[in-house]
């Protein structure tokens, strides 16, 4: 077969005559970097009256989890049902590719006739295809559907994201003069989680971040009249979440539940309660109370089994409504991997009561720099508290040099996850149990986390070469109408009659019946891939499939049919053997394997403290910087730096800087700003590097351009938040701050030296 024809397609949801009932409405509201921090959730200093009140309307879910704690990785697994370290988009703003066959899933909803909108965040790690959304823009709206045509309609509200809460405009000011005195927060009243130092800048974080929640409400209520206004309320099925857990300092970015855990509230009319819970319609009761575990990957196969559209076998979530079988799940999983400019790589799993915790970078710090992190006045007055050796307790945990390879922490009694429990013998089975969960999730998801990002980008885009989809190819049928295909494998395809730079793409969901005189428009479409070229046809010709584009060899499927994923996974479990470590890493370096030599290097650089087994060491990893792979000769260049051996490592540092990959030269840039060496060439690299067309590679050589002048990194880079806007509270904190700047004191001597 040389092509994927696409056929008629006919959804059905099993009645007897084969006429589909009418299908619910879906109202999508999300809002930016917030935890459950409502009223509903029981927190006495919210005020959220709207959200409340919503509530108490549908269904409140006390165990909701991102994959992700950070934006575009957790809406990469929101939009697809598929966890993006499955797809290779779990760096943060990588540009994934997923598998063939791997669709947004409002494909499926417009297929089935709904009419999909976005307004307007997409963030998914890979362009979104022009099949994904009838419209996404700051302008959609379910208003443009046709008449009696069901919708998904998504509003995402920036409101609370990390960047408003450090943010000093006025415009700001003016929407935060709105607020009634019973709606500000006051700083002094705040409760503050145990692991920041109790100073009025952190406290009027906390006060912002919350004062922002209450403004995001009204934006809720806003949306929620208008569905009413339409007389939707009564068959709409309504979505309330949060994209992650708070955009606060140690909560977004982190796995633990303060990065995690998230609001999510769903409304589900009476006359579809049936539908959304069979056999059981009391779960969705107004007022019900859900605390079964479920994730973001669960969010598609949901509403897919709620639309009773069947869940592509692709999907690795679960229904937890719309389904006769509606337990959530035992375990929810997160990662956390490259932060902006700073790699990590940590895996979690959390159950009901615990959560664990396994760091594969154990030699980097908790809290690395990261340039749009470090805008907050909270990371700022924490940094500086650190520097000046003045924090103890929980404070001070943040600000260790290197990382435990496991924690576990019992969310029950310790709901901050700052008491870590992984050296208790008594929680000896709970570990045991937790890390054989995350092992075998990682075995069964194939995470792709365990291969540098230099090797997957060269192994999806050779040479740096976006994959584009084949033209699509038509053909007439014996009824005169038209069928179009592309050689693609997994490609959507999206049409239309409209002229001009700016069309309505419908979404092929049956053979096309053109207009006399009409010149009809195609694409084919591919999540990750560049669409294709447009195909053009006024019905005058036929076009055949000569010329079609092969189908190109996938890069995935070399992850699947090697043996890559489980010997990485067996070298890393090297970690818990110390006394067998050496020697198989040095045998390591010989792998034939780039991704299993990088690892060899990297852990042999932290682990060979002894003068012999550095010696070793060092004799395995020199003859590396000659290696075929960038990402292993940066490894090796910035372990030889790290040991004195700067003199060979420069010079590979300094050629990686200039390659096509941003990815290496973001490895590169990294390894040359920690070795600490400042030489001419260094220098102007860095130079260079402020100019780079990747926003990372900036940063990295900002910062190092910073510390060689001896400018305090701890301090801002652009104007930071000053002026708070008048009301309850702010006056007393920004006198204590006054006094704190007189006296050169931070504020309550509780995580703090004096």
């Amino acid at each position: 077969m040389t092509g994927i024809w696409l056929l008629s397609l006919v959804l059905v949801a099993g009645s007897a005559g084969g006429q589909a009932p009418a299908r619910p409405n879906f109202l999508w509201i999300s809002i930016e970097d917030a935890s459950p921090d409502l009223g509903c959730y029981g927190d006495p200093y919210s005020v959220t009256p709207n959200l409340d009140r919503f509530a108490a309307e549908g269904v409140r879910f006390t165990h909701a989890f991102s994959n992700s704690p950070v934006c575009a990785p957790s809406r990469s697994t929101l939009i697809t049902g598929v966890y993006c370290t499955t797809m290779g988009t779990h760096q943060m703003r990588c540009q994934g590719i997923p598998a063939a066959g791997v669709r947004c899933f409002p494909e499926y909803l417009r297929e089935a006739g709904y009419y999909c909108t976005n307004n307007v965040k997409t963030d998914y790690q890979f362009a979104p295809p022009l099949s994904a959304w009838d419209e996404s823009s700051p302008r959609a709206h379910w208003r443009k559907r046709k008449p009696g045509q069901p919708f998904f309609a998504v509003f995402n509200f920036t409101t609370t994201h990390e960047s408003q809460v450090r943010l000093n405009s006025p415009d700001m000011h003016r929407r935060l003069a709105t607020l009634r005195p019973g709606e500000r927060h006051d700083p002094t009243k705040a409760v503050l989680p145990p692991y920041y130092p109790d100073t009025p800048a952190v406290r009027l974080d906390w006060a912002r971040y919350y004062d922002l929640i209450t403004l995001v409400d009204r934006q809720v209520e806003e949306v929620l009249r208008e569905l009413e206004a339409d007389g939707l309320k009564e068959n709409t099925i309504v979505w309330f979440w949060g994209d992650h857990g708070r955009g606060l300092s140690r909560a977004k970015r982190w796995v633990y539940d303060s990065g995690t855990r998230v609001p999510l509230l769903i409304r589900v009319p009476e006359p579809l309660r049936e539908r959304a819970a069979p056999n059981r319609p009391e779960l969705c009761r107004p007022g019900a109370v859900r605390d079964d575990l479920v994730s973001f990957v669960d969010f598609a196969p949901t509403m897919l089994a709620l639309a009773a559209i069947p869940r592509p076998r692709h999907m690795q979530g679960r229904p937890f409504l719309g389904a006769r079988d509606m337990q959530g799940s035992r375990y929810v999983f997160a990662h956390r991997d490259r932060m902006d400019e700073a790699y990590d790589l940590i895996r979690s799993v959390r159950d009901q009561r615990f959560r664990y915790i396994r760091n594969f970078r154990p030699d980097l710090p908790y809290s690395q720099r990261i340039a749009y992190m470090d805008e907050m006045p909270t990371m700022m007055e924490w940094r500086r508290l650190h520097r000046e050796g003045r924090l103890t307790g929980p404070p001070a945990l943040h600000f260790r040099p290197t990382k435990a390879l496991e924690e576990l922490f019992d969310c029950a009694e310790d709901p901050h996850q700052v008491r870590d429990l992984a050296g208790d013998p008594r929680y000896r089975a709970v570990l045991v149990r937790m890390r054989r969960a995350l092992e075998e999730w990682m075995v069964r998801t194939q995470d792709l986390g365990l291969i540098p990002e230099p090797e997957l980008d060269e192994w999806r885009r050779p040479g740096g070469e976006w994959p584009r989809a084949a033209t699509p190819q038509a053909r007439l049928t014996g009824g005169g109408r038209l069928q179009v295909h592309s050689a693609t494998p997994g490609a959507s395809l999206v049409w239309t009659l409209s002229a001009g730079a700016n069309p309505s793409w419908q979404l092929f969901r049956d053979p096309i019946s053109v207009p006399s005189g009409a010149r009809l428009r195609a694409r084919a479409c591919r999540a990750g891939w560049r669409d294709s070229e447009e195909l053009v046809w006024s019905g005058l010709s036929e076009l055949s499939e000569a010329g079609a584009r092969p189908p190109t060899e996938e890069w995935w499927e070399r992850v699947r049919t090697s043996d890559l994923l489980p010997r990485l996974r067996e070298l890393l479990k090297l970690d818990f053997r110390q006394p067998e470590n050496l020697d198989r890493l040095l045998d390591a370096t010989r792998d034939r394997e780039p991704s299993l030599r990088w690892w060899a290097v990297l852990r042999l650089r932290y682990r060979a403290a002894e003068p012999s087994a550095r010696e070793r060491a060092r004799a395995a990893v020199l003859p590396l910087l000659q290696d075929g792979s960038p990402a292993v000769r940066i490894a090796a260049a910035g372990a030889a730096a790290a040991w004195g051996e700067s003199g060979p490592a420069l010079p590979i540092l300094l050629a990686e800087m200039g390659k096509r990959s941003d990815s290496v030269r973001l490895h590169a840039a990294i390894a040359l700003s920690a070795s600490g060496v400042r030489t001419p060439e260094v220098e102007a690299a860095f130079r260079r590097g402020l100019t780079d067309s990747s926003e990372y590679v900036k940063r990295v050589s900002e910062a190092a351009r910073r510390q060689s002048s001896g400018a305090a990194l701890d301090r801002p880079t652009r104007k930071r938040r000053s002026v708070q806007p008048p009301g309850t509270g702010y006056r007393e904190v920004r006198s204590v701050r006054l006094q704190a700047a007189r006296t050169g004191r931070g504020g309550s001597p509780s995580c703090l030296r004096r």
